[in-house]
């Protein structure tokens, strides 16, 4: 067990490596942190921890960078979480608020995250198991034209037009009854099983007219994404070493899979930190995972974060990644 003061100099070492990108001296702690001893003592202190594993010597006459494990320590011990400013939650909000669907809500988050970490974030779509359908509508745009919408609880917006040219005010009085009766409230499988049946529930001579509706709602109940993932922010690996090498990553990150299990294995209603060897996820055994789930009303509905090297600043990326996630439910629970 490391006391308070080893506890101390370490997270010197991860804040001022983090910062400068370069091996920390016992020299540059005492000089830029109120430790409070000498370097003679720090020097024992980082002997302690290299001992441990918590830092390492990169190589001879160098400083010390932190491990993986010393990584673990720091985050696992953080007392605080660094505060997002009155400025920086005004642009988050006002980024945020102005999304017209959960097309658009997810693409503003993915961009919204890599910009504040600087990282490469991912973000997954609202999982359909959890989506219900909000509403849906017959729409009349000229004789012989209709819109067939539906409406998911994310705030997604599916519609397609079809010609109709012989459909009759009776005809789409029922179907439109119909359709609202099945679908509303149900999930996207609950309702497309519940269209068909209505279907076989009108006259014969009426269901050969709502038939072509019918097949364009049941399509449109299919077309919201299942377990996808966007990314944005792959500019921001550049100039950064890993273990593995680049390419690795860059590959992983195209793969929807490897991004799902990731996410998976990480996003809960809080934040989750994963370094180095935790992600267990191909090609990101040398990066950090800070990531959060995000819901409508209380059901945990998919995960957000982001992806970068293990020397990131932590307080910061968590903050962020906290806030985002709020902002996201909230958004998706007034919606």
């Amino acid at each position: 067990m490391l006391d308070d003061r080893k506890l101390e100099v370490l997270r010197a070492i991860v804040t001022d490596y983090v910062a400068s990108r370069e091996p920390v001296g016992s020299k540059a702690l005492v000089e830029r942190h109120q430790l409070g001893v000498s370097p003679a003592t720090v020097r024992n202190d980082m002997a302690v921890l290299e001992e441990e594993g918590y830092i390492a010597q990169p190589h001879t006459s160098a400083g010390r960078i932190p491990t993986d494990k010393g990584y673990r320590l720091f985050v696992d011990r953080l007392a605080t979480i660094k505060p997002l400013s009155p400025a920086e939650r005004r642009a988050i909000n006002a980024f945020m608020a102005g999304a017209l669907d959960i097309d658009d809500l997810v693409a503003r988050t993915v961009r919204l995250l890599a910009q504040l970490t600087h990282q490469v974030a991912v973000v997954q779509y609202p999982t359909t198991q959890r989506t219900t359908i909000a509403h849906a509508e017959l729409v009349q745009l000229v004789p012989g034209r209709f819109m067939v919408m539906v409406v998911s609880s994310t705030g997604r917006v599916d519609q397609q037009v079809v010609e109709l040219p012989g459909l009759s005010s009776e005809a789409t009085a029922t179907a439109t009854g119909k359709l609202r009766e099945a679908v509303v409230g149900r999930t996207a499988a609950d309702a497309a099983s519940r269209l068909a049946r209505a279907l076989d529930e009108v006259e014969p001579s009426t269901r050969a007219e709502i038939t072509p509706l019918f097949a364009v709602a049941l399509e449109l109940l299919g077309a919201e994404p299942v377990a996808q993932v966007l990314v944005a922010g792959v500019p921001n690996l550049a100039g950064h070493s890993f273990a593995s090498g680049l390419r690795p990553l860059l590959e992983a990150l195209e793969e929807q899979v490897v991004l799902l299990r990731l996410l998976d294995e990480a996003g809960t209603d809080d934040v989750t930190v994963r370094i180095g060897a935790e992600n267990t996820a191909e090609g990101f055994q040398s990066t950090s995972l800070v990531a959060a789930g995000y819901s409508v009303g209380h059901d945990h509905t998919a995960s957000l974060g982001v992806v970068g090297p293990t020397r990131m600043d932590y307080p910061s990326t968590i903050a962020s990644v906290r806030a985002v996630a709020r902002y996201v439910s909230r958004i998706l629970s007034e919606g």
